[in-house]
């Protein structure tokens, strides 16, 4: 049975699965070939599919455990998305700018607010980016840096907005990219410019924090679009 129509992309064949396969918060979904098969997509779409749903907060990824189901979909609500449906309006550089409108924000607020325990994660999120095996391992780190930045802002509002943002930009931009097999090259920009956030976090520099992410920003935008 595919779970894909022709009026539903590789999310919603992921979503409608969740949606019927009576799978409950915590458990942890087939593994990727066994996966795309029975949803009747290929491997790189379903790592798509994932992506977005993990940014939507409906799965969450553990490098080396494998995939886990974080929130139910309930039956019949699948394609019914907030977030899919901001997507459909929203521009790839309209995604990015809301990004370069809130981020920085969020990186002022974390270097007076964060606890030892982020930075400690941050540090080890910097570290295991530069040794990602493929661009999708890279993703799922880079976006759990910058929400754990989001969160060390000391405000849930701020962090569910983050949230929304990063959904529909991993939805507009990220999951259209045709990526390289390899991960990312030993002397990409990122993983510099990440360095340069953590460390005015580390310093409760608000004003550098504020910078650096900014400055980071910046220089994805003008990366991924390139034809703006």
């Amino acid at each position: 049975m595919s779970y894909m129509s022709a009026s539903t992309g590789p999310r919603d064949a992921l979503a409608n699965w969740l949606a019927t396969s009576g799978a409950t918060p915590g458990d942890r979904l087939p593994p990727e070939r066994e996966f795309s098969e029975r949803l009747g997509i290929s491997r790189g779409e379903l790592r798509k599919a994932m992506t977005v749903l993990e940014a939507e907060g409906i799965v969450e990824r553990h490098v080396g455990r494998g995939t886990f189901l974080r929130e139910p979909i309930a039956e019949g609500k699948s394609s019914e998305s907030f977030v899919m449906n901001l997507a459909e309006i929203t521009s790839p550089h309209a995604a990015m700018m809301a990004r370069l409108s809130l981020e920085p924000e969020l990186a002022g607020h974390a270097a007076i607010h964060a606890a030892p325990r982020h930075l400690t994660e941050a540090r080890g999120l910097a570290k295991g980016m530069r040794k990602a095996a493929d661009w999708t391992e890279y993703e799922h780190l880079d976006a759990r840096l910058h929400e754990l930045i989001a969160i060390a802002s000391g405000n849930p509002l701020l962090v569910e907005l983050h949230r929304i943002v990063n959904a529909v930009r991993v939805s507009v931009v990220w999951s259209k990219l045709e990526l390289p097999r390899d991960g990312p090259p030993a002397d990409y920009h990122s993983f510099a410019e990440h360095d340069a956030i953590i460390e005015a976090l580390e310093r409760r520099d608000r004003q550098a924090a504020h910078a650096a992410m900014r400055a980071h920003l910046k220089s994805v935008r003008a990366t991924l679009l390139k034809d703006d």
